[in-house]
């Protein structure tokens, strides 16, 4: 039975009309499980099966520990344990208690489960303890003959149970019973055949509403769920199977006066796993949610009903697929939607089902919901079997949110950032800083959920072409503020990104170009903020890239990297899925696909996946639609193969005139088919299942490196296809970029005339008391006809606390000669007066920052290998990473990109 409690004004910070924050207060544990919960007077009561309790942050028999035999009181307000002790025992067999509940003048606690004894005091099976005096009344012994699993009082002081027995005093009583306050026996009888796990009396008194296992009420067909006679026991309303299906049964019930709330458990995805909505006034369904997840406890409070729960697929729904289990959720009394509450805890022991009991308190004018089960684990901390949250205030700051900038597009800089997590807000504010300024240049307020997290983006247009921009973002939910995101900084674009621009003016909904250097957040460059998530670290920013004037692509193992889409997808009937791959791989694998989960592992493969590029263990690519468990699948498979460690464009697209595979620009494959799967969900690249695809290969992960990811709502045509593919390799008559990694470099230092530093993983430049920095490059000759139109040098500061720097840093050629194992400052070389470029205060640490280079100093050196420095004239050293460094990405490296003369 669920609980109420009196209102209180809700949390600083948390988003209405959820009133508790996800933070966890100090709670004493037990070293077993807690099955009920009650409340009376700022007293909290815990029932279940344990033999001592401990204090917040103690391990099992550590310090503080004391006896409680399956039963404790708490203080509401404090999670500390009262002076109230009682033991609940048996004679044979395992003692327990499984349900608690007050009478409506707060002097008794009536407890139900499988016990003998309470204290010393001969009861069986359900005991009526004094609260003022914390003793069971020995006057009271209806004795039961099996377990009491169920327990309310009726405002008349009437005690109603369920559960497994079949007698009381002797007397027959099919899984319900009722009994006056002394603990007599009343007439009342409502038999069911199988056993009752919940009584709830309606607010008037005039209604029980049972649940449980059964079948039959009164020998009327009402399974899981039926609505009797409070005075007689007479079924008034019947729920047949089918309602609730055959393979489920209720475990909770809760009211709030106007509506009834059931939690189901059930078994498989056509049985009944989530939470009902069953209006007072008529007893007809209100709503009801098919998540599933084995629902447990519910609470409801300000017109908001907490779950506890297993919870783990929502996708019937439209909410997450079946992804990590979440253990507590919050949804509107009217509304089932999910709202943006969700504290977690582990499965624990036992059955490891997580949380078992929810009810509400109020002390002093705050409300606590607690919750009890057989977790060990409450928000990631051990913390056994007890646990509360309260109405605040809200001490949780939001993640710091994860960002990407970059710039295609003359004459702006565009800032994308995947929304931050925060377990009870949902409404969070952004500010985007730039270049370290202390004010924020643009903010907004987002919406969002713990497992809905979009894309967000904002477009800088006070931008100088050729000038570089920092950029940081912050977290808000009014209260707390998240840390700084990482610095991330562009170089405004002079002229447009070609092939970037084509997508875009293509109609792509979706465009992942793979140019992050870490993290999770895979940024969507499309017209829709569909951003990605990178799953299992995969191989970041390798080069060379597939398309001229992009930078890097994405490296993935075949084993377990793949990419998958934040936003969940209506079926699509016309598309297109299009994307660059490199690969040697003779296992196979799949490239893009749609399917309807986005899990994090094999484990969390779609259960319903197509419209689908896959490779086969020969190399050959085929592209498919339709069902593998219907048998109705059409595929496409070309004849030659494509793993032969060379950059391929494919384009896979089905509209009304059926289905087309394009590689490197030419149609291999088509056919009429124009149907199916009929399936929301999500885009994922490198990994889902293939199991009885046409030539399934030995792995369902691509291992191999993809670039350039797009997806269309529309069909592309063929010459739509074919430019794409002639803008990626250069034949299209546009620009082309090329990547060049420092083949050596190294630093010197005026305080040590005579050591080299080449073997280090860092380099340092400074005026006084001077560092210098030198960088060799093997430059690229000029394609033919073309000319070098753009040069950027690519940096990133080290982890050091101090590795930024307040003062500038030119960048000038090395006229001298040097080696990277003999370069010292008695023998460092010397440099031109020329400038080729400048970085302008670098101040942040773990940050990338480019250089826009003079072209005309350097396109005589084409086709050679050429040295840069890096000087100053300043007293602030800034600290990069150098070639030697583990991590690719952060290595220095030169971008040119040349333009048809």
């Amino acid at each position: 039975m669920g609980g109420t409690a009196a209102t209180a004004p809700p949390a600083a910070a948390v988003t209405a009309p959820v009133a508790f924050t996800a933070e966890d207060l100090d709670t004493w544990q037990t070293n077993g499980i807690v099955w009920a919960l009650a409340e009376s007077g700022g007293t909290v009561f815990a029932g279940g099966t344990f033999s001592t309790i401990r204090p917040p942050g103690v391990a099992s028999g550590g310090t503080g520990t004391r006896s409680a035999v399956n039963f404790a009181a708490f203080d509401a307000a404090t999670g500390a344990p009262t002076s109230c002790s009682l033991s609940f025992t048996r004679t044979t067999g395992t003692a327990t208690v499984r349900a608690l509940a007050v009478s409506p003048d707060g002097e008794t606690l009536y407890a139900g489960g499988y016990f003998t004894a309470v204290s010393g005091v001969a009861v069986n099976g359900l005991a009526a303890v004094d609260i003022d005096t914390c003793a069971a009344r020995a006057a009271f012994n209806p004795a039961f003959n099996a377990t009491v699993r169920a327990l309310d009082v009726a405002p008349d002081g009437t005690v109603y149970a369920g559960g497994d027995f079949t007698t009381v005093r002797g007397t027959a009583r099919q899984r319900f019973a009722a009994l006056t306050p002394a603990g007599a026996l009343t007439p009342w009888t409502a038999d069911a055949d199988l056993s009752g796990r919940a009584v709830e009396v309606t607010e008037d008194g005039e209604q029980v509403v049972l649940a449980g296992d059964f079948t039959t009420v009164e020998g009327t067909n009402s399974h899981a769920l039926a609505v009797v006679d409070s005075g007689t026991g007479a079924l008034e309303h019947a729920y047949p199977t089918g309602f609730i299906p055959a393979s489920a049964v209720v475990k909770d019930l809760v009211t709030d006066g106007t509506g009834v709330y059931a939690a189901g458990e059930g078994m498989g995805g056509a049985s009944f796993d989530g939470r009902i909505a069953l209006n007072t006034g008529d007893w007809g369904q209100r709503w009801r949610d098919t998540c599933q997840g084995a629902n447990q406890a519910l609470a409801v409070y300000q017109e908001v009903l907490y779950s506890g729960h297993h919870t783990h697929d929502c996708s019937s729904m439209g909410w997450f697929p079946n992804v990590e289990r979440k253990h507590f959720l919050a949804q509107g009394v009217n509304d089932p939607t999910l709202l943006a509450w969700a504290p977690d805890t582990n499965e624990g022991t036992g059955e490891q089902l997580g949380p078992r009991a929810l009810t509400l308190a109020d002390s002093g004018g705050s409300a606590f919901l607690w919750a009890a089960g057989e977790f060990t684990t409450v928000n990631g901390s051990a913390q056994q079997s007890l646990t509360r949250f309260g109405t605040g205030p809200d001490t949780g700051a939001p993640s710091t949110p994860a960002a990407w900038v970059s710039s295609e597009t003359p004459g702006s800089v565009n800032v994308r950032w995947q929304a931050s997590q925060d377990l009870d807000d949902g409404n969070l504010t952004y500010a985007v800083y730039r270049n370290g300024s202390s004010t924020p240049i643009h903010t907004t307020t987002v919406y969002s959920r713990p497992w809905e997290r979009p894309q967000l983006s904002w477009t800088d247009t006070s931008v100088t072409a050729g000038a570089t921009y920092s950029y940081r973002i912050t977290a808000s939910d009014g209260r707390n503020t998240s840390a700084l995101s990482t610095a991330r900084s562009a170089t405004a674009a002079g002229s447009a990104d070609v092939y970037a621009a084509r997508v875009r003016s293509d109609g792509a909904s979706l465009y992942w170009r793979y140019d992050e250097s870490s993290g999770t957040f895979a940024a969507d460059s499309g017209g829709a903020d569909d951003g990605g998530a990178y799953v299992s670290t995969p191989s970041y920013r390798q080069t060379p890239a597939a398309v001229p004037g992009s930078s890097t692509a994405l490296g993935l193992n075949g084993t377990s990297e793949y990419v998958y889409s934040e936003k969940r997808h209506a079926r699509p009937d016309t598309y297109t899925v299009e994307t660059w791959f490199r690969t040697t791989t003779t296992s196979g694998g799949r490239i893009i696909g749609f399917g309807d989960n986005f899990g994090t592992g094999q484990g969390y493969f779609s259960r319903n996946s197509d419209r689908l590029v896959y490779m086969t263990n020969a190399g050959q690519l085929g592209f498919g639609t339709g069902s593998v468990r219907a048998g109705n699948q059409a595929t496409l498979l070309s004849t030659r193969s494509y793993n032969d460690g060379a950059w391929h464009h494919v384009a896979a697209t089905q509209g009304a005139n059926g289905m087309a595979l394009y590689v490197d620009g030419a149609q291999v494959g088509s056919n009429t088919v124009t149907t199916a799967l009929n399936t929301t969900g999500f885009w994922r690249v490198g990994g889902d299942t293939l199991t009885g695809w046409p030539s399934n290969p030995t792995s369902a992960f691509f291992g191999g490196t993809v670039d350039e990811t797009a997806v269309y709502p529309s069909g592309l045509g063929a010459a739509q296809v074919a430019a794409h593919h002639a803008l990626g390799t250069g034949s299209g008559g546009e620009e082309s970029s090329v990547t060049v990694p420092a083949s050596e470099d190294s630093y010197v230092n005026a305080s040590a005339t005579g050591t080299n530093y080449g073997t280090s993983t860092s380099l340092a430049v400074r005026g006084t008391s001077a560092y210098l920095s030198y960088l060799r490059f093997p430059l690229p000759a000029a394609p033919s006809g073309t000319e070098l139109t753009s040069a950027v040098l690519r940096l990133r500061t080290t982890s050091l606390s101090t590795a930024g720097s307040a003062d500038s840093f030119d960048v000038v050629p090395v006229t001298g000669d040097w080696t990277e194992t003999g370069v010292t400052y008695a023998n460092r070389p010397a440099l031109s007066p020329t400038v080729l470029g400048t970085l302008a205060a670098p101040d942040a640490v773990s940050t990338d920052y480019e250089v826009a280079l003079d072209t005309g100093g350097l396109d005589s050196l084409l086709g050679s290998t050429t040295s840069v420095a890096l000087t100053s004239a300043g007293t602030d050293a800034l600290w990069l990473w150098s070639g030697e460094y583990g991590t690719t990405e952060y290595r220095p490296e030169l971008v040119l990109t040349f333009s048809p003369s």
